[in-house]
C-alpha cells in the first residue's frame, strides 16, 4: 500500500490511515534508525522484513539455492543487522526459484540455511517465517502449498530441535489462488502460523471482491484463538486510504 510513496512516507501514511503496525518487504535503502524513529513517533509497531531476493533476475530469494550458501549467510546478516536496528520483530526468509538439480539437495541447503539463520535469529528474539507462494505469481518457486511450507518446518524440527522460531506466514491470497479451502488450512496450520496477510482472490485488491468472504476469515481466525496480527498485502484498486471503507464496512477496528 502506497508503494508510490518514500518509505518514511509510507510509514506516515499508514499511521494516519489508522493502522497499529507495519510490515516492509525490501527496506534496505533506508537507514534501519530512520525507520525506527519514523515507528516510534507515530506509535507504530514494525513487524517484518524479507530477505533479499538475490542479483539474478530469477532468484526469487536465496536460502534454498544449491551452492549460494555463502550468498545466503551474507543477505541474511544484513536482514538482520536491520531487522534489530530498526525494530522488527520477524523476517520472512525467501528460499527462492526451484534449481535444476537435485531436490533433495536443495531441500537440504534450505534446512542447513535455516537451522544457521534460526540460531541467530533466536539470540535477537525474532521470529523467521516461511511463505508458499502460488505458482500463477511466481512460477518454479521453491514451495507453492501450505503442506510443503509446513514440510520444510517439520523436517528441520527434526533435525535441529531447538528451532522453534519458525513460522508459517499464512497468506490467504496465496492459499486462495494455488489450493482453496481457506477455512480447513487455517484450522490445519493455526498452531504453526506466525503471521497472516490478507488480498482478494484472484485480483489481490481489497478483501471485499472476488471469491473469498473475508467477514469467514476473520470470524474463524477470531474462533481458532489466532491472537497475531493480520496484514494488508494488497493492490489498492485505487486511493489506498478511500479503499479501507472496507474495514468499517464489515465492522471492524484497524
Amino acid at each position: 500500500m502506497w508503494s508510490a510513496l518514500p518509505l518514511l512516507e509510507r510509514i506516515e501514511a499508514a499511521a494516519a490511515a489508522g493502522f497499529k503496525a507495519v510490515e516492509l518487504h525490501w527496506p534496505y535503502d533506508t537507514a534501519a534508525h530512520l525507520v525506527r524513529e519514523h515507528c516510534q513517533r507515530h506509535g507504530l509497531q514494525l513487524l517484518s522484513v524479507n530477505t533479499p531476493v538475490g542479483e539474478r533476475p530469477k532468484d526469487g530469494g536465496l536460502a534454498g539455492q544449491i551452492d549460494r550458501q555463502a550468498e545466503f549467510k551474507t543477505a541474511f546478516e544484513q536482514t538482520l543487522r536491520w531487522a534489530n536496528e530498526s525494530g522488527a520483530s520477524m523476517i520472512h526468509v525467501l528460499p527462492g526459484s526451484a534449481t535444476p538439480g537435485d531436490p533433495a539437495q536443495a531441500k537440504q541447503v534450505f534446512l542447513d540455511n535455516l537451522a544457521w539463520a534460526s540460531d541467530l535469529a533466536a539470540a535477537a528474539q525474532i521470529t523467521l517465517l516461511l511463505e508458499a507462494i502460488n505458482g500463477r505469481d511466481k512460477p518454479g518457486y521453491f514451495y507453492h502449498q501450505q503442506a510443503e511450507s509446513m514440510a520444510i518446518i517439520e523436517a528441520l524440527q527434526a533435525q535441529h530441535p531447538s528451532a522453534t522460531n519458525i513460522k508459517l506466514m499464512f497468506d490467504v491470497y496465496h492459499v486462495g489462488v494455488a489450493e482453496g479451502d481457506v477455512l480447513k488450512k487455517l484450522e490445519r496450520y493455526l498452531p504453526h502460523i506466525g503471521h497472516v496477510q490478507i488480498a482478494s482472490v484472484p485480483h489481490r485488491r481489497e478483501p471485499d471482491e472476488g471469491e473469498i468472504r473475508f467477514e469467514a476469515v476473520f470470524q474463524a481466525l477470531v474462533d481458532l484463538g489466532y491472537d497475531g496480527w493480520i496484514g494488508c498485502e494488497y493492490r489498492p484498486r485505487g486511493d489506498a486510504r478511500e479503499g479501507l471503507k472496507w474495514v468499517t464496512d464489515m465492522g471492524l477496528v484497524l
